[in-house]
C-alpha cells in the first residue's frame, strides 16, 4: 500500500468575490459549500482538516497568506488533480460562471510528518 499524498489545498478569494454586492454572495458560498463536499468525496481522500482566517484577514490577497485551507490525506497526484480541477466545472449560481471566477487555488503535496515520541 502507498503512502498518501499528504497536501494543503489552498484557496484565495478573488476581488471578484470581494466587490460582488452583498446579496449576491449567496450563490458563490453555495457553489463554495458543493467544492467542499465534492473534494470529500473523492474516491480515497480523507479531509484531515480544515483553516479559515476570515475573522483576522479581510479582503482578497494575490498568495501568501491565502484565505483558507484544506489539509488532506490524497491516495495519488490524479486525485488532488481532480480536486483541483473542480474549480473549472461548479457552476456559480444560475449564470454561466464557474467558481475559478471567484476564487483561485493551489495545492502543497507532500508526506505527513511524524511526531516522534520523545
Amino acid at each position: 500500500m502507498t503512502e498518501p499524498l499528504r497536501t494543503l489545498l489552498c484557496f484565495n478569494n478573488h476581488p471578484t468575490f470581494f466587490s460582488l454586492p452583498f446579496d449576491q454572495i449567496g450563490p458563490v458560498w453555495k457553489a463554495t459549500q458543493e467544492l467542499m463536499s465534492a473534494i470529500s468525496k473523492l474516491d480515497g481522500v480523507q479531509i484531515v482538516g480544515t483553516f479559515d482566517d476570515d475573522q483576522t484577514m479581510v479582503g482578497a490577497s494575490q498568495g501568501f497568506p491565502f484565505t483558507w485551507y484544506i489539509l488532506a490525506d490524497f491516495p495519488n497526484r490524479e486525485a488532488v488533480q481532480a480536486a483541483c480541477n473542480l474549480l473549472r466545472t461548479i457552476v456559480v449560481g444560475e449564470g454561466n460562471d464557474r467558481l475559478w471566477k471567484y476564487m483561485t487555488v493551489e495545492a502543497r503535496m507532500g508526506r505527513a510528518l511524524e511526531i516522534p515520541d520523545l
